[in-house]
């Protein structure tokens, strides 16, 4: 069990006291302490059993998890904010759930907006410009009540499989912040891996509590990292018609700020306004540049071990698609 943190607190209290409760006792929690204040320790995280890695410096959130793996040798490895309270089944209805499926790499949680009858996540959609959002946000729990497969996991409450992330790597920690759970998980289904979401493993969310629901922090890392995504995951002709959805997704964020309904709208209410909005799109492109050496060895490396081709995982991709005007009224 692997909890970034970077303000600890009683969040990371009330995360920890959920873990005590649950029903399947053998695992190990790491704390990946990203502060630089040794937070997590003053508020008494140490007591809880779990053991505290302390970098001197924000790692993110990838490198973080990446962190904790390394010091693992467990065969499952979970992935949870610290801004999470598990339900005491959580983690016995995913280890069950990846335990009867060997060609299952990642399991997805029912993740519900803490406070709300209302779903944060059960899976993750992906759009044609690389933007992913949650399967079912906003939704009622009980029409995502099915297990089934599901594109990848939100990377708030996710278990992985350790055979996986040694076949295909860890996080890409040039992400920072943001869609690098999108990231690994379709580098996993080049590889061959499925994704369940298994609806018993019930975790509560306090949405978006690090960087902020509408900041100017997330919009930045979102717009950047979903080029990350596809550059290094897209087969051509989708990558070719990406700018295409790229402008679609744009006209109805435009759209949804007249309407002031949407991420778009809520960032323009918070006085930070729509040509704030542009020019972060507009540094996100720019600072692609200077990655894209990196970018394109990933790409290169991921087609080299995919183990299915780009006609099947368009496919895959279908079938768990978001339009840009459904992603732009979330």
């Amino acid at each position: 069990m692997i909890i970034p943190t970077l303000t600890a607190g009683q969040k990371l209290v009330e995360c920890l006291c959920s873990l005590e409760r649950q029903t399947l006792r053998e695992f190990d929690v790491v704390i990946v302490d990203n502060s630089g204040k040794q937070l997590a320790r003053k508020t008494g995280a140490d007591r809880s059993g779990a053991a505290i890695l302390e970098p001197a410096e924000n790692l993110g959130f990838g490198a973080a998890v990446n962190a904790g793996f390394r010091v693992s040798r467990a065969p499952f490895i979970a992935a949870l904010n610290d801004d999470t309270v598990a339900h005491p089944e959580w983690l016995a209805a995913l280890v069950d759930a990846i335990g009867q499926r060997p060609d299952a790499g990642m399991c997805a949680s029912q993740v519900r907006l803490a406070g709300s009858p209302a779903l944060d996540s059960a899976g993750m959609l992906i759009s044609g410009d690389g933007t992913s959002k949650q399967r079912g946000h906003l939704e009622s729990p009980e029409r995502f009540s099915r297990a089934e497969e599901v594109l990848l996991a939100s990377g708030s409450a996710a278990l992985y499989r350790r055979a996986m992330l040694d076949e295909i790597g860890l996080f890409d920690e040039r992400f920072f912040l943001y869609c690098e759970d999108t990231d690994l998980g379709l580098r996993a289904r080049w590889a061959g891996w499925k994704c369940l979401y298994v609806p018993g493993a019930i975790v509560e969310h306090h949405y978006s509590r690090t960087a902020g629901n509408a900041s100017p922090l997330k919009a930045y890392y979102v717009e950047r990292n979903r080029l990350f995504v596809i550059l290094k995951n897209f087969p051509a002709g989708m990558l070719l018609r990406a700018p295409f959805h790229m402008a679609a997704r744009y006209f109805w964020h435009a759209a949804s700020i007249f309407h002031g309904r949407g991420s778009a709208a809520r960032f323009h209410q918070d006085n930070r306004g729509a040509l704030a909005l542009a020019w972060i799109a507009v540094r996100a492109h720019f600072a692609v540049l200077g990655h894209l050496r990196h970018l394109w060895r990933e790409r290169r490396r991921i087609r080299r071990a995919a183990k299915i081709g780009p006609r099947e995982f368009r496919r895959v991709l279908a079938r768990h698609w978001i339009t840009p005007r459904q992603v732009a009224a979330l």
